[in-house]
Formats: structure tokens, C-alpha cells, sequence
């Protein structure tokens, strides 16, 4: 396996900044005030963009060219139309199964995170080392992987925003509800996307994955990526959604233009 000697961070939120206090190595942690010089330094070393998706935009601004190949993204939600646009579609991608329950909590372990791209061999070992679990997969299976994880934010999040409960509170009080957003997303995903997963073990690994971090609350946030995909997309391929658009209602959560 690789051995990294350092790695670069850009966001200082939630996520960044655990990763970083976990950090077994060196981490150069860049901010948007300071630490950009860090980007100057050799080419081959991953610099994991951890900045939320609404930030994207301004972060990329600031890589320089040589060391946009090095960018390993970690976002949640669809950043493939994204990635596209901006020549990025073979960067290093990572689906993290571990939550943060707010800026500088520690790292709270769930499930297995899914590597795939350059640089997914050398930050598999780099979290491993943090005994945080990982895989390591091709892209076609990353993309099953990344149904499943847009599943569980925009299911769990709508959910936990609903009822004002925790992704543990769901399970044991809305079960049904769960099970009705989670079969109808997958449709969309098959519609949309090609990706076919079952229903019964998918809901399995979502449940596991939940009462691992049973305390957490979810939202519905960051809404071109995630659940405001799942309505343009439904919406696109003419997929009846009810129950979510009933929950996005009720939890205030609709954009009125849409």
C-alpha cells in the first residue's frame, strides 16, 4: 500500500477539521484565510476537498492547475454534472460513512467509506491508520455507492427535519416512511442514472449504518445536490415521488419555485 508523509485539507469545517485531529501524519489544513501556500507544494501529494458543496466553486478557483489531478472530493449529493463541467470527472472520489456532529466534535465511526480514483489506494491507508474502515472500488461500483449514500442523507436528513428527531428516532418511529422515500429514490436512480440496487438489503445497510450513529440529525441541506436532485430528476422522467414531496412540504423544505 502507499504511505502518505502528509496531507493537504482545504475546509476547516466539520469534516475537515476532524479528519485533521484524527490525523495519524502531518495535515497542512488550508482555510479560506490562510494556508493556501500549502498548494504549492509537489504535485502527487492528495489534497482532499472537504469544503461544502455551495463552496466548490470558490475553493476550485484557488487550485492551482498542476494540483487540480490531486483533488480528492468528499461531498455528498450528484457532483458528477459538476465535475464534468470542470474537466474533474476522473479525480479521486470518496463516499465518508462517519459522522461529525458539529464543528470540532471527534469523528464518530458508522460504516465502510468507498474510495475510488488516483489517489484512493494512499487515502485508504491513510484512514485505515485512523481505524476508520475502507474500500477501495472502480468507478461503476462507486456509482451504486453513491445512490446509496444520496439515499441515506436525503432520506434520513428529510426525515430528522421533519419530525425534529435524530436518524436513531427515525428508525425506531417512522419506519414506514422511510421504506416508502427509500423505494421511491431508488426508482429515480434507476430512471435517472442506470443504477439498479435491491430495496431489501439497500434498507439493510441504511438501518446498520443509522444506529451506528444513532444520536446524529440529519437536514435537508445543500438542495441542487441532493434532494432538489431527486425532485428534477422525477420531475425529468416523469417517476412519481409522493411521499417525498408530501415530506418536503410538510417540513417546510419545498422551494416555493419548485
Amino acid at each position: 500500500m502507499p504511505v502518505l508523509s502528509r496531507v493537504t485539507i482545504l475546509g476547516a469545517g466539520r469534516v475537515g477539521g476532524a479528519l485533521a485531529a484524527r490525523s495519524p501524519i502531518p495535515v497542512a489544513l488550508v482555510t479560506r484565510e490562510a494556508g493556501w501556500e500549502a498548494l504549492d507544494g509537489p504535485v502527487g501529494e492528495p489534497v482532499v476537498v472537504a469544503v461544502d458543496n455551495a463552496g466548490l466553486d470558490a475553493a476550485l478557483a484557488r487550485v492551482p492547475a498542476a494540483r487540480r489531478p490531486d483533488l480528492v472530493f468528499v461531498q455528498n449529493g450528484v457532483l458528477e454534472p459538476w465535475l464534468f463541467q470542470h474537466g474533474l470527472q476522473d479525480s479521486t472520489r470518496a463516499l465518508l460513512y462517519f459522522a461529525v456532529p458539529r464543528r470540532g466534535a471527534a469523528i464518530e465511526p458508522g460504516g465502510t467509506s468507498v474510495l475510488t480514483g488516483p489517489h484512493a489506494e494512499s487515502l485508504a491507508t491513510w484512514l485505515r491508520a485512523m481505524d476508520l474502515p475502507v474500500e477501495v472500488v472502480a468507478r461503476d461500483a462507486f456509482a451504486a455507492a453513491t445512490l446509496e449514500k444520496l439515499i441515506w442523507n436525503c432520506a434520513f436528513g428529510l426525515l430528522c427535519q421533519r419530525f425534529d428527531c435524530t436518524v436513531g428516532e427515525v428508525l425506531d418511529r417512522h419506519g414506514e416512511l422511510l421504506d416508502a422515500l427509500v423505494h421511491e429514490f431508488l426508482a429515480v436512480g434507476r430512471a435517472a442514472l442506470g443504477v439498479n440496487v435491491d430495496a431489501p438489503p439497500l434498507l439493510q445497510r441504511l438501518r446498520a449504518y443509522s444506529r451506528a450513529i444513532a444520536s446524529y440529525r440529519g437536514a435537508v441541506k445543500d438542495w441542487p445536490w441532493r434532494n432538489g436532485w431527486f425532485v428534477a430528476a422525477a420531475a425529468a422522467h416523469q417517476v412519481p415521488t409522493p411521499t417525498h414531496i408530501t415530506l418536503l412540504r410538510e417540513a417546510g423544505a419545498l422551494p416555493s419555485t419548485t
